[in-house]
């Protein structure tokens, strides 16, 4: 057995004991996220809800507002949302003033032909020194959305219950089942955050969001495996010399080092696409960068205050009433 394994570090950090405070932290969140989610409510990017998303090319600056105001008077019957980004549109010269703006109508399956010409003639007399030219418009069937959100929630809740089922199987000595639900709560911690953010910057949800949930959960719980592997590792050295909460902060401990600069590399990384994605005011990459950041931060922060620490509770909550059940 490796020697590093068995020898406890010099200075034990207490991670079970400062658990309510964890807990604390995390419930405070979640209350202030609930309240966010009650005053704003949650936004369904129109590849959930179905609607039509028109694209046009310009040049110059215009009034945002104003753009929005007057493609919503030419289609009345239809929310509006809209997003502007650099001209990417390949075979076109991406000059400093070029720009492209998306407009998605939402509340019907598609806007037709007359409304998109609708669209474009009065973008074109609001805004006549900026060269408004329709590029493209892609359409969405509401239930073909929903079909696709379902799909999407599917995907996330399998994943799960395979990764629960994975850490059952891998660490059934130190009480697999429980490890893995303690996992899966940890989880479940990590994917409401990202929730929660996305309702607190008014951002909606659509094929990003469930991108970032399932790169999360898989980074999440690699995290979470290390911890645990090193508890089962200290626990045939150490077997029942230490209570299980003082073995726990000792494996806790001796990884804390690997698991926060893992964290803190893989921070930075998407940092740098975030800032590019800003500078080049791509919304599709801010969105996705931006809840992998703080999904990146939860994971981290799940692994070391909320999965390992719910363990040992219960496991001891285990142990309790066993001890309870004998002497009856």
């Amino acid at each position: 057995m490796n020697k590093a394994v068995s020898t406890a570090p010099a200075k034990v950090i207490d991670f079970v004991g400062k658990r309510k405070i964890f807990f604390g932290i995390s419930i405070t969140i979640f209350v202030i996220g609930i309240i966010c989610n009650i005053i704003f409510g949650t936004q369904l990017d129109i590849q959930f809800t179905g609607g039509t998303i028109v694209n046009y090319s310009y040049t110059g600056a215009v009034d945002e507002e104003h753009l929005k105001d007057v493609a919503q008077a030419a289609v009345p019957d239809d929310a509006i949302s809209f997003s502007i980004s650099k001209n990417m549109i390949a075979g076109e010269e991406n000059t400093d003033d070029s720009y492209v703006v998306s407009l998605q109508f939402t509340g019907t399956d598609s806007i037709s032909f007359e409304q998109q010409k609708a669209v474009t003639e009065a973008l074109t007399q609001a805004f006549p020194d900026n060269n408004f030219q329709y590029s493209e418009s892609n359409s969405v069937e509401s239930t073909m959305g929903w079909k696709f959100f379902l799909k999407c929630i599917v995907a996330v809740a399998i994943a799960c219950v395979l990764m629960v089922i994975y850490v059952a199987f891998r660490f059934r000595k130190i009480g697999g089942l429980a490890a893995g639900m303690m996992a899966l709560v940890a989880l479940a911690h990590d994917v409401l955050m990202i929730y929660f953010l996305y309702v607190i910057m008014q951002m909606p949800l659509d094929g990003n969001f469930i991108a970032v949930v399932l790169m999360i959960l898989g980074y999440s719980l690699n995290d979470t495996i290390v911890i645990y592997d090193r508890i089962r590792e200290n626990r045939k050295v150490l077997g029942g010399r230490v209570e299980l909460a003082e073995l726990t902060n000792i494996s806790m401990t001796q990884v804390i080092r690997r698991t926060v600069m893992t964290s803190v590399c893989t921070f930075l990384a998407i940092l740098c696409v975030l800032v590019v994605g800003i500078i080049f005011n791509l919304d599709s990459v801010v969105s996705f960068a931006l809840p992998t950041m703080i999904g990146i931060i939860s994971g981290c922060y799940s692994t070391i205050a909320i999965a390992s620490p719910l363990w040992v509770v219960w496991e001891n909550h285990k142990k309790e009433k066993k001890a309870k059940t004998a002497k009856a």
